[in-house]
């Protein structure tokens, strides 16, 4: 989806660049609406399985660890396939689906961190987003020339992670965590300039639904993966 920003269109004034500001801003409100809610439902799914016994033994002490970790990825896939022949309301179903999946994922964390560093780690977390998120909202500068050192960046911290899963080395993981929290933080900025640049009144109401859903996924991946990431510095284990 490429339409015309009406702001640089022909003959735009100052009534029509204040009326696309304003629904510049609701769409963005929405987009961090959705991601916030989101983190809500997989902190909460991730809280009730990893503080319950019935759930997490069958779960994390048999091969379904495997299901519960890669599901989310499948889900990511699926979204980047589907989004554009997907209804809002769908894309809005299979988003809050991924967040709860993404919970029982995430619900390993509280068997081997103490509440207090996930509390303290989850703050410093969303700190970090916040001011880098602002950042790629109210920057002039286009930062569309280090997307794709970003994308180098983060699919060497994937390969990465794949294989450290058989070294288990944890020089090879201080080093994942150190890149992976530079390639997210920047990514933050640069998903943060892209929805606001994909924005464009003259899009349908569906589409702008399906737009702030598919932006609020891109940010809370980046949220998900800088907590996890920092986890592993300011983490105290159980």
């Amino acid at each position: 989806m490429n339409p015309t920003n009406p702001r640089y269109g022909y003959g735009a004034g100052a009534g029509s660049q204040a009326l696309f500001d304003e629904g510049l801003r609701r769409h963005m409100l929405r987009v961090y609406n959705y991601m916030g809610v989101g983190l809500v439902v997989t902190g909460i799914v991730a809280l009730i399985v990893g503080t319950t016994p019935a759930l997490y033994v069958p779960i994390f002490q048999s091969p379904l660890k495997w299901v519960v970790m890669l599901a989310p990825l499948a889900f990511v896939f699926f979204f980047s396939f589907r989004i554009q022949s997907m209804s809002a309301s769908t894309a809005q179903m299979m988003f809050w689906a991924f967040c709860a999946v993404m919970g029982l994922s995430l619900a390993s964390v509280f068997l081997v961190f103490t509440g207090t560093s996930i509390a303290r780690t989850f703050f410093i977390a969303a700190t970090m987003f916040g001011a880098t998120s602002l950042y790629g909202y109210t920057t002039k500068r286009d930062l569309s020339n280090i997307g794709s050192f970003l994308m180098m960046g983060l699919f060497g911290v994937i390969i990465a992670s794949i294989v450290n899963i058989f070294l288990g080395s944890s020089a090879l993981q201080f080093a994942i965590s150190v890149i992976g929290i530079v390639v997210f933080v920047g990514l933050t900025a640069w998903d943060t300039q892209n929805i606001k640049e994909q924005y464009a009144e003259n899009y349908d109401q569906e589409s702008q639904q399906k737009l702030a859903v598919f932006g609020a996924l891109s940010l809370y991946l980046n949220f998900v993966n800088i907590f996890q990431l920092l986890l592993n510095f300011t983490g105290e284990r159980e």
